[in-house]
């Protein structure tokens, strides 16, 4: 060759490697493009879910929006209220004036008098429903006279105007109930009836109940006299109260000592009594919680008690029980105030220091010192975006609240929490309910619970199946016979979970539920009639044993496989009546104490693990099938058996990958929605029995999400029960990668 052919060959690898430069170069920076960006992807969905639950933690704001001198007459304020738009208040006065006036300056909407003799006076006041604006007032006469304000909304096409009117839900006339002036009452009001309860004289109380009549003419309501029923009373009594319900009576005497009545029956059953604060400590105020369940208990060490009764199996079937407990101000609680829609308060000391706190998730979100004396009326709007209160100098003060998730806390979210009407304090999760003074439960523990307890099962049943499918795909199973194996159950993968959970739910629960029996001798009949049937075949002449080719053997065991499945299925009705009297379910039930639902962690263990199956199959046979042949070889030629080299050389050398598919299966059961949104019963439930149901965190994520208010505390937990998702697939990865690592350096030099 002479010197201007090699000149060209030169040339030629010059700009040969020059282009493969290039090309080298620009896949380069086309991966770490691809990677940077995967980075940057997670980097934002973990910053866009950060910045959803960030405001859920935040602190509560007041602001001060203005002050005036109060509408109306200079007599005592009996009440305060603000209208659901904020915009409109209504205060009623000893004289009985009702004034309506605007919640920002104070000047006056309208104003009118209660329908009272000249002759009468109000010597008490009591709120019926607040909720429905329902009021009364006592008369000296011994009368009760019930109001009602509402507002009603007229929109232009430049403005909105709020119409405020005070109406009377049972006529204008005075429900005689006494002859002796009403000095202290309590109202308990539903659909169906109402109940009084009065002292006289502080010597005795009574009980008179009330028929609601409806017209079906002009849907008026008219009280129809009921039972009535008296009880002594020797302490001076502090305050009344009777539940909406009409279920219970308190009585609170000014020591300290409350007694509970039970009026379920129209009359005055005094079940216990209890001290509700220590000797040397007076009760000041009580009120009900929104709901009317709860009892609100202030005393003059400006401590705030929550009680309410709890089921109880001793003596009592109920008692009542203090539940928590917060420090209002060193001064006497004097007034509080409830939200409407929330578990909310409002309480002011005799210092004039107002505090608000939210009782269920036990945060205390801000106080203030809002007047230099004690303050007695407070009102808050039912959207409580705002609150005014009247100080003692008669003026009134109106702060606008910045305050949209009270019920989050980390106590609420991760914590026991006693809720009302629970035996004890539990992780609960319940965002919704049909009653409009429900009381929101948004534990994740029990989400958290059955998304491990489903992926749990799911890995008990696919883990062996995949990982000794895998082994014997890879080291046992004859080439040609892989070749259809290996592809057809990495196919699987391909199945849309949808389908999976469409037939385990439709399907599946209740095939297994009929065929409980059935099922259980599968698993048990499984592994020792395969045992058994190996046996048999190796005991075969070598003759009938070589019909099968060298590696194909696992085809012949798809036959037994078959059979006992069969077998099993058919004799389970047999063994239901033989062994368990007809009815596996209730044997279980009254012998061993275990619930059965047909949609239970069973059958999300062998539906999802299905969808598992493949992942785990696909990662743990490439690893197995990858391990350098010279190893085997050499542990062969060694006088190793093939189990001895399966066990101490390819599993060892395997076992990063191996570790790996199982992680990343776990991962996959983690995330799965679909199956375990249709193939259970999406029940928040926290039992490891394999018979009950689950919630998971991404299931309830879809189902929720969709019916959740944009931005509410519902909406902004079910995006951190995304992050906790978010966080598992981290922690889960992160823990994969290092062990593959460790792993991957110990085996390496084998």
């Amino acid at each position: 060759m002479n010197s201007t052919n090699l000149s060209h060959v030169s040339s030629f690898n010059q700009r040969r490697w020059k282009i493969r430069k290039a090309v080298d170069t620009v896949a380069r920076r086309i991966v770490q493009f691809g990677g940077i960006s995967v980075i940057a992807a997670i980097a934002l969905i973990f910053i866009f879910l950060l910045s959803v639950i960030y405001p859920l933690f935040g602190s509560s704001s007041v602001e001060h929006a203005s002050e005036y001198s109060v509408p109306g007459d200079r007599t005592d304020t009996l009440y305060l209220a603000i209208e659901e738009q904020a915009e409109v208040a209504f205060r009623v006065t000893q004289s009985g004036q009702l004034v309506f006036f605007n919640v920002e300056n104070g000047d006056i909407v309208s104003e009118g008098n209660l329908p009272i003799p000249q002759d009468d006076q109000i010597t008490s006041f009591e709120v019926v429903d607040e909720h429905f604006g329902i009021l009364s007032v006592g008369l000296q006469s011994g009368g009760i006279l019930f109001f009602q304000h509402q507002y009603k909304l007229e929109f232009t096409e430049t403005q909105r105007i709020i119409h405020p009117q005070v109406i009377y839900p049972y006529g204008e006339e005075i429900f005689q109930v006494s002859n002796q002036p009403l000095l202290e009452y309590a109202v308990g009001e539903n659909e169906e009836s109402l109940t009084i309860l009065f002292s006289i004289a502080n010597e005795r109380i009574i009980l008179q109940s009330f028929a609601k009549e409806s017209s079906f003419l002009d849907e008026t309501v008219t009280l129809e006299l009921g039972e009535r029923a008296e009880h002594p009373v020797v302490d001076p009594i502090l305050g009344l109260l009777v539940d909406p319900e009409q279920e219970w009576a308190y009585i609170l005497n000014r020591d300290g000592n409350l007694s509970v009545f039970d009026i379920r029956q129209q009359s005055l059953d005094l079940r216990e009594k209890v001290q509700v604060t220590e000797t040397e400590v007076k009760p000041t105020v009580i009120e009900f919680l929104t709901g009317g369940i709860s009892l609100l208990i202030g005393d003059t060490q400006g401590r705030l008690a929550q009680w309410f009764q709890v089921r109880s199996e001793g003596e009592l079937p109920f008692r009542l029980t203090k539940i928590r407990e917060t420090q209002i101000d060193n001064s006497p609680v004097v007034s509080l105030v409830t939200e409407q829609l929330r578990k909310g308060v409002i309480a002011t000391s005799q210092a004039g220091v107002i505090k608000m706190l939210y009782t269920t998730s036990e945060r205390d979100l801000l106080s203030l010192s809002a007047s230099d004396g004690a303050i007695h009326n407070l009102a808050v709007a039912p959207r409580a975006d705002i609150f005014i209160a009247q100080d003692r100098h008669s003026t009134i003060k109106a702060w606008n609240i910045d305050n949209h998730h009270p019920e989050s806390s980390a106590k609420s979210l991760w914590g026991k929490v006693w809720y009302e009407d629970y035996i004890e304090p539990d992780y609960v999760w319940q965002s919704s309910s049909a009653s409009s003074d429900f009381e929101p439960k948004f534990s994740l523990v029990p989400l958290t619970f059955g998304t491990l307890k489903a992926a749990f099962y799911a890995m008990l049943f696919a883990m062996p199946l995949a990982i000794c499918g895998a082994i014997f795909t890879a080291y046992f199973m004859a080439p040609s016979m892989r070749r259809i194996v290996k592809p057809s159950i990495e196919i699987m993968e391909a199945l849309p979970t949808v389908i999976l959970g469409f037939l385990a739910g439709l399907w599946l629960a209740p095939f297994v539920e009929k065929h409980l029996p059935g099922v259980f001798s599968i698993f048990i009949l499984m592994p020792i009639g395969i045992v058994l049937f190996s046996l048999l075949w190796w005991k075969m002449p070598t003759r009938i044993r070589h019909l099968i080719p060298e590696g194909w053997q696992a085809a012949a065991l798809t036959v037994p496989v078959i059979i006992i499945v069969i077998v099993c299925i058919q004799v389970s009705p047999y063994l239901e009546n033989w062994l368990f009297d007809g009815n596996i379910r209730i044997w279980m039930s009254e012998e061993l104490g275990i619930g059965f639902d047909q949609r239970n962690a069973l059958i999300i263990g062998i539906a999802m693990g299905f969808a598992v199956i493949p992942t785990i199959f696909s990662i743990a046979e490439d690893a197995i099938f990858s391990v350098p042949k010279h190893l085997t070889a050499g542990s062969l030629a060694l006088g190793a058996t093939p189990w001895q080299t399966l066990l101490r050389v390819v599993l060892l050398s395997a076992s990063p990958g191996i570790f790996s598919a199982v992680m990343i299966g776990f991962g996959r059961a983690v995330g799965e929605t679909m199956i375990v949104l249709m193939a259970t019963g999406n029940t928040p439930v926290m039992d490891f029995s394999i018979f009950q149901g689950m919630r998971t965190l991404s299931a309830n994520i879809a189902v929720e999400l969709p019916e959740s208010a944009v931005n509410s505390t519902h909406y902004r937990i079910l995006f951190l029960a995304a992050f906790v998702l978010f966080i598992f697939t981290f922690f889960f990865n992160t823990v994969a990668e290092i062990v593959r690592q460790r792993l991957r350096k110990k085996y390496s030099n084998l």
